[in-house]
């Protein structure tokens, strides 16, 4: 089994921990549990970042020396991961004496080689953000990331000579594919270094900045946050090894959020090529929880407090939900109704009946004690077969990462072994005098798929696991447990309660109907008027979780929020054809779930050779968000729209032109095109 070293970002101590922290922390939780369940060498590191200008702002503005500022706040993160269950190998802070040291050694080997240079230098500085913006990248006047205000300064300063790893960095990137996860990350990445990449100024003067790491030949500067905080992930294990001796470096995946995925993906790598140091194997790059849409802000009130879910509703509980739920790369919505939903379908109603049915039965028919089996007819093969199925989706799938999908494959087996119950009817077999070798089968198979789904799960939910295993009075500590047949009969259960608790959902009190109002049918004209084609921008490309041929779409609509679009284009486009490319959006069609994934609308395309699908452009000229009318059409309001209402209707092609009716597809007098044959139908 290979090593597995796994980090998260070092998070910045001034900031109350939130969900988008919880969330890569579980992740790399969970991961580096899977990877030492199945007999690898683990490490997983976490921390904070300690260093920098809001830091001595907050600590001056308490009156605290900033060391006792850090000293306390991030024990607000360490207290968190304990109450979490996390079980990080090592916390570091850029504090400690060990990384100073290190970051030291770092800078002054670059200064030797000629890697950092002194100059004058003037720009647009953000305090908040704790770096410098050109004119071109500010958004009305105020720094792009955050949105605060920014200030003009002129100072010496030192930079690092970045700009000379342009090529290098861009190489490595398209040698090795997966360096940068999900794919559609390295295409961003791959976007920004198609630009020139400038120096990056590593040094703060002292008189502006003290709380900083002092640079080694310069003592009236400290080196810049980043560069500092960057090289926790080397100075955390350059003396630790794993436990056979293996060195530790380098990191096997490396998480953060999308947000800081430019500082990650070019400022590291660009760094540690100039010490000499191993890039990281993959950096994987998580998406956003959202709330109505809209990225979580604590100052928008929109933030979801951890603490509060799970002191409600238990700590494994929320570890599920957040693991389960968010299909890592892509963002995530958040909201009480689906976190009660997710927990009661799956863990009380799925997870808990299971347990506590076997356990009953095992508990009233047996005196506790397994029984052993018979004859295995063949819905208890078709369990077994589904276990093993299972265990090897759960081998693989952990090493890609891809979390969601094996806690998706760990819960069918669950639901199977639901399934295998109402088919043999246990409970009436009990009444059944001459079914006692039956009823002991199934009741033996039932207990082994029970007793596997919680040892997979226990990465998961490493406590009810824990409890759930010893109802069944046994325990899961290692790759030998997660190998069907360990229980033969014998085994005595324990005693035990419902693992999870199913969460009463207030029920809303009915309101009155109104009578419906019978709409007259609509007609073909009508359907053309009231059609909402937009010009949009396809902004992310995906996967789609659980349909090969489906592609998951962000696309820019002109509107606050991004849309979600699933769209069957697979076959006929690489997701590098689709990044960025301006379509014709079918924009009140009304939303349907696609496999799981609700598409808010539907990108219109004609049939082009081999079966290729040919996608509608809109003219050079259109604004995104813009919106297409038929050419003598009257247009209405638009209403939403079903796909029985767009059957109506026939758009076609003619010399390259997009028609309804005789009626060209137009944006203010300029056509819609699509390069397929005359006649051809678009749909």
């Amino acid at each position: 089994m290979k090593n597995f070293y796994v980090t998260t970002p070092i998070y910045y101590v001034n900031d109350a921990p939130h969900i988008g922290h919880s969330y890569t922390t579980v992740l790399a939780d969970i991961l580096t549990r899977f990877h030492k369940l199945i007999g690898g060498q683990a490490f997983f590191l976490t921390g904070t970042d300690e260093h920098g200008q809001k830091v001595q702002q907050a600590a001056f503005k308490r009156q605290v020396d900033p060391q006792d500022h850090v000293n306390e706040y991030n024990l607000r993160f360490k207290n968190l991961w304990k109450k979490m269950n996390i079980e990080y190998d090592y916390f570091i802070r850029t504090t400690d004496e060990d990384h100073k040291k290190f970051v030291a050694e770092c800078l002054q080997k670059l200064w030797d080689k000629g890697e950092i240079y002194a100059k004058e230098y003037e720009g647009w500085y953000s305090v908040g953000e704790e770096r410098f913006f050109s004119e071109d990248e500010l958004v009305e006047g105020k720094d792009p990331i955050s949105g605060r205000p920014v200030e003009w300064i002129k100072e010496k300063n030192y930079f690092f000579k970045m700009g000379q790893y342009q090529e290098n960095l861009i190489a490595h990137i398209e040698e090795n594919p997966e360096w940068i996860l999900p794919d559609f990350r390295k295409n961003e990445i791959l976007g920004f270094l198609k630009q020139s990449l400038n120096d990056l100024c590593i040094s703060r003067p002292k008189a502006r900045l003290n709380w900083g790491i002092p640079l080694p030949f310069d003592s009236e500067y400290v080196t810049y946050v980043w560069f500092d905080a960057l090289i926790n992930y080397v100075s955390a294990v350059r003396k630790r090894t794993y436990p056979n001796g293996d060195a530790i470096w380098p990191a096997s995946y490396h998480l953060i959020g999308k947000d800081i995925l430019t500082t990650h993906c070019v400022y590291w790598p660009t760094m540690l090529m100039a010490l000499e140091i191993p890039l990281p194997e993959h950096v994987l790059a998580h998406g956003w929880w959202l709330t109505g849409g809209s990225k979580m802000s604590k100052s928008s009130g929109t933030g979801i407090d951890p603490m509060t879910y799970m002191q409600d509703y238990g700590v494994d509980a929320f570890r599920y939900f957040l693991a389960r739920e968010m299909v890592v790369g892509q963002d995530c919505t958040f909201s009480d109704d689906a976190f009660k939903r997710r927990i009661n379908s799956d863990l009380a109603n799925d997870l808990g009946n299971v347990l506590n049915r076997v356990h009953r039965l095992v508990l009233t028919n047996f005196n506790g004690k397994l029984p052993h089996a018979f004859k295995m007819d063949a819905p208890a093969n078709e369990l077994k077969a589904l276990a093993i199925q299972v265990r090897e989706s759960v081998l693989s799938g952990i090493v890609q990462v891809k979390l969601s999908q094996i806690i998706e494959d760990i819960m069918s087996l669950v639901r199977g072994i639901n399934r295998y119950l109402e088919i043999k009817a246990p409970w009436k077999l009990a009444k059944d005098e001459t079914a006692t070798e039956e009823l002991s089968t199934v009741l033996l198979v039932a207990a082994e798929a029970v007793r596997l789904s919680l040892c997979f799960l226990s990465p998961v939910i490493p406590t009810k696991a824990v409890e759930g295993l010893l109802m069944l009075g046994t325990s899961c500590e290692g790759k030998d447990d997660l190998t069907w047949g360990k229980f033969q009969g014998g085994e005595l259960f324990g005693e035990g309660n419902p693992l999870f608790p199913r969460i009463e959902v207030e029920k809303e009190v009915p309101q009155k109907k109104e009578p419906k109002v019978q709409n007259k049918p609509l007609l073909a004209a009508d359907v053309a008027s009231a059609m909402d084609l937009r010009c949009a921008k396809i902004i992310e490309v995906n996967d789609h979780p659980d349909a090969e041929s489906l592609y998951v779409l962000k696309v820019d609509a002109g509107e606050k929020e991004h849309r979600t679009v699933c769209s069957g284009l697979k076959k006929s486009y690489t997701a590098s054809e689709l990044q960025d490319r301006s379509v014709l959006l079918f924009a009140n069609l009304k939303p349907a779930p696609l496999r799981g994934v609700l598409s808010m609308g539907m990108l219109l395309a004609g049939d082009g050779e081999d079966g290729k699908a040919v996608l509608v452009t809109p003219p050079a000229e259109a604004v995104i968000g813009s919106r297409a009318f038929f050419k003598g059409l009257s247009a209405s309001d638009p209403r939403e729209l079903k796909i029985k209402d767009f059957d109506k209707i026939t758009l076609y092609v003619k010399d390259k032109i997009v028609y309804y009716d005789e009626k060209p597809l137009e944006f203010n007098d300029k056509p819609v095109s699509c390069n397929v044959s005359n006649q051809t139908a678009i749909h």
